[in-house]
């Protein structure tokens, strides 16, 4: 499994993240394999679809913040 088991790991970025849950899916579609596994990619899914939640509403933020600077007189 690719979860980061230390602090000190990079974390990926939002395209590496997004990349990573595209292949779970496919992997659990597949459904080749055992439980277990299917549990452990499933939680590294779940990880991954927050961190990139996180990164979403951060640009929204940022987009927001932009636009309110530029609409300032």
């Amino acid at each position: 499994m690719n979860t980061p088991s230390n602090p000190t790991e990079e974390t990926p970025t939002f395209e590496e993240a997004l990349r990573r849950l595209e292949e779970i899916v496919a992997l659990l579609e597949r459904d080749e394999v055992g439980l277990e596994e299917a549990l452990q990619v499933y939680e590294e899914g779940v990880h991954l679809a927050r961190r990139c939640l996180q990164r979403l509403e951060a640009a929204e933020l940022r987009v927001q913040t932009l636009r309110l600077d530029t609409d300032a007189p």
